[in-house]
Order: C-alpha cells, then sequence, then structure tokens
C-alpha cells in the first residue's frame, strides 16, 4: 500500500518539554522504528506538524530588533527543512543503506478570497498582556484575540487548495523515494496577479491534516493515517460515557461533534480522504503505527 502518515506535535515535542534541539531529536529518534517498520512494508509518504518550531523561530526573529521580524510562510519554510533534516536523519539510521529519502519545501496554494482571511482563528507564537497587544497590532498591523487571561496572535487558516511541488513528489515516489512533505500544512502562497502569475507568500498557516488529506488524495494514497498522543477518536468525549470509536464509515462520523482545535480537523481529513478515494483512513496513537496500518488499531474510518 502507499501510506500517508501525518506526524502529530507529539512525534517532536512532547507537552511540557523544552523546545531543544535534543529533545526533538530524542522524539523523533523513539518514532523512527515503528515509522521503519511501516516503510519496510508499504510504501510511505510523511508530513507533520510544526507548530511549537515555527512560534520558537518568530520568537527568536523577535529578539534581533535590526530588521522586522520574518513572516511567517519564511519561517514555515525554515522548519520544513529543520523538521525534514532530523526526520531524514534519524528513519536513515534505523532503515537499509539503499532507501532513499528525501524532504520536498512543498508550497500549498491557498485562495486570496477564502473566508478564513476575514476572520483569523490559529494562535501563534506566546501570549502578551492586553497592553501589549494593543501595541503590537498598531506597529505591527498583526490581528489578536483573547486565550483565557492573556492575549495571542491570530492569523488566518485558509483550505488548502493544490500542492505546488506534486508533479516531483510523485515522480519521487515512482523512484520508491521515502518522501517528507507538505510539513507543517506546507507553505501558504497565492497568486496575487493571476494573468502574470505572480506568486507570493502568506501570513496564514494551513492545517497540516487538511494539507496532508490533500497530499494524500493527490498521490493516489491508500491509507491516510494521523498520528498523534491519543489512542483514536472517542464518543461522548470527557464524560462518564466516553468510548473510543473502533471503526466507523465517514457518515456516521459526520455525524458527531469534535473540537474544532483539535480532534475537529483530524476528523475532517479522514472524511474528506475516504469519500473522495473510497480508501481507508486511520487516527490513533503513533506508537500503536505499526497495527493502526494494519488495521487493528486506532479509529479506522472507512467508506462503508
Amino acid at each position: 500500500m502507499r501510506v500517508v502518515v501525518a506526524l502529530g506535535g507529539n512525534a517532536l515535542l512532547r507537552r511540557g518539554e523544552p523546545m531543544t534541539a535534543e529533545a526533538q531529536r530524542a522524539n523523533v529518534r523513539s518514532a523512527a522504528p515503528a515509522l521503519a517498520t511501516v516503510a519496510a512494508e508499504h510504501q510511505l509518504v510523511l508530513s507533520h506538524g510544526n507548530g511549537p518550531q515555527v512560534g520558537l523561530l518568530a520568537l527568536q526573529a523577535a529578539a534581533y530588533t535590526e530588521v522586522a521580524p520574518y513572516p511567517l510562510d519564511m519561517l514555515g519554510a525554515q522548519s520544513e527543512g529543520m523538521i525534514g533534516y532530523v526526520l531524514e536523519q534519524e528513519l536513515g539510521n534505523v532503515m537499509p543503506l539503499d532507501v532513499p529519502l528525501a524532504t520536498i519545501l512543498t508550497m500549498v496554494e491557498v485562495d486570496p478570497g477564502d473566508p478564513a482571511f476575514a476572520d483569523p482563528t490559529k494562535f501563534v507564537g506566546p501570549v502578551y498582556t492586553e497592553r501589549e497587544a494593543d501595541r503590537l497590532r498598531a506597529e505591527r498591523e498583526w490581528a489578536f484575540k483573547p486565550d483565557g487571561n492573556a492575549w495571542r496572535r491570530v492569523v488566518p487558516s485558509p483550505e488548502p487548495r493544490r500542492i505546488f511541488e506534486i508533479r516531483p513528489i510523485r515522480w519521487l515516489l515512482e523512484q520508491g523515494v521515502v518522501l517528507i512533505c507538505a510539513g507543517g500544512g506546507g507553505i501558504p502562497t497565492m497568486f496575487t496577479e493571476p494573468d502574470e502569475r505572480t506568486l507570493v507568500g502568506v501570513e496564514a498557516v494551513i492545517d497540516k491534516d487538511l494539507a496532508s488529506g490533500l497530499l494524500a488524495r493527490e498521490v493516489d494514497a491508500d491509507l491516510l493515517v494521523m498520528a498523534t498522543d491519543v489512542d483514536g477518536v472517542y464518543a461522548d468525549w470527557g464524560t462518564p460515557r466516553q468510548r473510543l470509536i473502533e471503526r466507523v464509515t465517514a457518515a456516521e462520523l459526520r455525524a458527531g461533534a469534535f473540537p474544532a482545535g483539535s480532534m475537529g480537523p483530524k476528523v475532517e481529513a479522514a472524511c474528506r480522504f475516504v469519500e473522495a478515494t473510497g480508501g481507508r483512513a486511520a487516527i490513533g496513537a503513533l506508537t500503536a503505527i505499526h497495527e493502526i496500518v494494519g488495521g487493528a488499531a486506532g479509529t479506522q474510518v472507512v467508506a462503508s
């Protein structure tokens, strides 16, 4: 099978851990053997999150005041290279030497008319006081929203429309390369002047799971796996009646209610993939990735 695995943030940085290079490498090293087992039996394509990494890069950039902070699209590109490098190296250390690996810097097109640009909702970066937020709003024209008792910057999270590098991605897959691409949802880009084909980066964050679902459809994957830090999707989460959903159709799963900030995008990505391809999607713990691919763990989403 051709399997696309979207690695959640827990594969790179666990909750409460310091955002050090050593911590991220250690987490990737612990995940690599399980991913290598999947790659030994199937054709593996990896995508990954980058939220903590982009936040850290933004803080580091802001500390140097001689130049304006770098835009999010450039920070996203930096994170794709950084995370791809660690994934390639640690996977290469546990896979046969003759297996080729590659990281593809991936631009993903978004629509300038996407409603998300009118109502930014994606939190990025550190927390601020209301006074600090007001100052930054005036200085940098950033949007802010309350996050608990603090304020945080918010940016649009538009829908992914097209993967610009899809042709080289498909070609590399035909050559048997284990690919890492569409990291962090891809680098958001758009055409500002369609007649002149002027391509520009966008201060936005594309949802990683939705972009991974688009990637899986575009490479004709048989299976889309969203590997996270929970063992699957739960019905009635947080109540005495909560239960793991083990096998479900896309239509049945759509009938449920799932938080927009956590499980919601994963459920949406799984349903879109299954509905478009008739294939299978799964959501579950990275530690059980081999069993999830085999259909014996996690939440398995099927067409019928």
